[in-house]
């Protein structure tokens, strides 16, 4: 069954070729964030970061990027239905936007302890949010069910070709930016929840950077992308004690996005809720950028050493900046 499961996900996976296409349908729609550099960060650990500032996204996320792109796709007889999607709070606030752009409906599966700016900023793009309990609901199947009754099209958060496609213009631009200063990235770090990023970049990479190494960073207990790297075939995370990291949270990577990633990921790192907090705390202090938990892990990584930045040139995602005040006010106020 996983020969079959890898072969069919193999099969309907994009290629670079669609990130290109996705790069064209948003041109002027999704922000060419900018690939930043800080003196003090490259002092502090003796290398060139390359920080790509996806907090400054609309919408606050990449996820814009891979909803915009997979819902201008549904054909015209498809969209009286709108569209379906489950998610804590990026993705959502993403497919709302997009389906807002487009003019059409948009219902979002949320968990009830998903955080309030993500919930609020949902409703705020036009979008219905249904709620369902993380820890013994299955979002997947509330989600279908909507979708079904309302005959609406359902837009996975990472395990789906125009979503993935979408992500990889962020992998792109990060190779175009860093061109254009005359740099090769040695190591490109991506934080991972379902792997879609992570995916998207690795086509991008893969065909215009093929030397860079790419790195997925996780909360640690929910590294199951690192564990399923590691043992060749989807693993879950199996159980674990909460995190903060509420946007990575995913019990196993994709069928498509790990078909992806086995080949062209040289490795997967993990991270705590303290050193993530670090990095929170680093962002606002150092680099003036407010970043979430989730957002804030491939930082973290570097901050902590788990993978060395010296002498070399290392490219990461701030991928999201949606965190609520009261966590950010607790986080800022805890000592390094």
């Amino acid at each position: 069954m996983l020969h079959q499961i890898d072969a069919a996900a193999t099969a309907a996976a994009p290629t670079f070729d669609d990130v290109r296409h996705a790069a064209r349908r948003l041109a002027g729609l999704a922000v060419r964030t900018p690939l930043l550099e800080s003196p003090a960060l490259n002092e502090r650990v003796g290398g060139r970061v390359l920080l790509k500032a996806e907090t400054l996204q609309r919408t606050g996320s990449f996820k814009f990027r891979g909803a915009y792109n997979r819902i201008s796709q549904i054909p015209e007889q498809d969209r009286a239905g709108g569209v379906v999607a489950f998610s804590s709070g990026n993705h959502a606030q993403g497919v709302a936007a997009a389906a807002a752009l487009l003019g059409l409906p948009a219902v979002i599966v949320m968990p009830s302890d998903a955080p309030a700016i993500k919930v609020a900023n949902t409703r705020g793009y036009g979008a219905e949010v249904v709620f369902y309990d993380r820890f013994t609901e299955s979002r997947e199947e509330i989600g279908a069910a909507i979708a079904a009754r309302k005959r609406a099209t359902l837009v996975r958060p990472y395990d789906d070709a125009g979503v993935i496609a979408g992500q990889g213009t962020c992998g792109l631009e990060v190779v175009e930016q860093a061109k254009h200063e005359g740099l090769v990235l040695d190591s490109m770090l991506v934080c991972c929840g379902g792997g879609g990023l992570t995916a998207g970049c690795a086509l991008a990479f893969g065909a215009l950077s093929p030397q860079t190494k790419l790195f997925t960073v996780e909360p640690a207990g929910y590294d199951d992308t690192r564990l399923s790297l590691e043992a060749g075939r989807p693993l879950p995370h199996g159980k674990a004690a909460a995190s903060i990291c509420d946007a990575l949270l995913t019990p196993r990577p994709g069928d498509m996005t790990f078909a992806i990633n086995r080949t062209r990921v040289h490795a997967g790192l993990s991270v705590t809720d303290a050193e993530v907090k670090a990095a929170m705390r680093y962002a606002f202090r150092t680099l003036k950028l407010v970043v979430e938990p989730g957002g804030a892990v491939c930082l973290a990584a570097v901050l902590a050493g788990k993978i060395s930045a010296a002498g070399g040139v290392t490219g990461l995602t701030l991928s999201g900046g949606n965190v609520d005040a009261e966590l950010y006010r607790a986080v800022l106020a805890e000592e390094d």
